[in-house]
């Protein structure tokens, strides 16, 4: 293995780490909690992301062998959009799909998939974390979001990234952030490639975030637009992504 040094024993040590652990153990689909409590943990969360940047903000996740892979990569949250759109460009091998990136950049642009297997890409071998306690070895290969930004400029207010995806729960399309912090880190990657093959359906295709320094709720899968905005008070229900909305998780699921 090969690795890289991470935040992960230094902070989930102390009391910054009591926000992640006690969303860890939760049911994601029952538990209900009380306001006082999830701005709390709220507050939390804002402590451990800027503790976690002082102290490494540039550090890399680990990454692995090929030997370390796991045989059993398990496809998690929805493994086919119920949309008719997306199953339309999904029947005709995403030749028909292309993605947007609009919002605060000087450049509104968008991209074929081809045009984005085209761009410089990186491969990397992490592993996955999921919030319900399991993880998983993978190889992902994909375009740095950082170039995609690059390629439409930032304008002076931007802060945040929005993934806005193709599947829904309970009616409402998922959808994810991060701040620029990890938009531009090297190995936050949208990945169109798993394992050697093309990213299958089950796991995002044709395109899902790869964001290696946070749990995979956050690693958006079937992304269909991106979003730069100065502030997430107006998306979704506020709190930077479904999940953060519908139960409480942290917005800054870093590890």
């Amino acid at each position: 293995m090969v690795y890289r040094p991470t935040r992960r024993g230094f902070l989930t040590a102390g009391l910054v780490g009591i926000a992640p652990i006690v969303l860890s153990g939760c049911d994601v689909f029952g538990l209900a909690r009380s306001q006082a409590v999830i701005d709390a943990l709220g507050s939390a969360d804002d402590l451990a992301r800027h503790l976690q940047r002082l102290i490494g903000g540039d550090a890399l996740a680990p990454e692995f062998e090929e030997a370390e892979m796991s045989p059993v990569f398990r496809t998690n949250g929805n493994t086919m959009p119920s949309s008719t759109t997306y199953q339309t460009l999904a029947a005709g091998g995403f030749s028909g799909w292309s993605l947007g990136l609009d919002g605060l950049v000087e450049r509104p642009v968008r991209f074929t998939l081809a045009e984005i297997m085209a761009m410089p890409a990186r491969t990397q071998i992490t592993r996955h974390d999921c919030v319900e306690g399991w993880s998983a070895i993978g190889k992902w290969t994909g375009v740095p979001l950082g170039h995609l930004l690059g390629e439409a400029g930032l304008r002076a207010e931007a802060r945040y990234v929005v993934f806005h995806c193709a599947d829904e729960f309970d009616g409402s399309n998922y959808y994810e952030s991060i701040d620029l912090a990890d938009a531009r880190h090297p190995q936050t990657i949208l990945a169109y490639a798993m394992n050697g093959a093309p990213l299958s359906i089950g796991h995002g295709a044709p395109l899902r975030l790869r964001v290696e320094r946070q749990l995979g709720y956050k690693h958006a899968k079937y992304v269909m637009q991106i979003e730069v905005v100065a502030s997430l008070a107006g998306i979704g229900g506020g709190r930077g992504g479904y999940w953060e909305d519908a139960i409480g998780y942290d917005w800054y699921a870093g590890i």
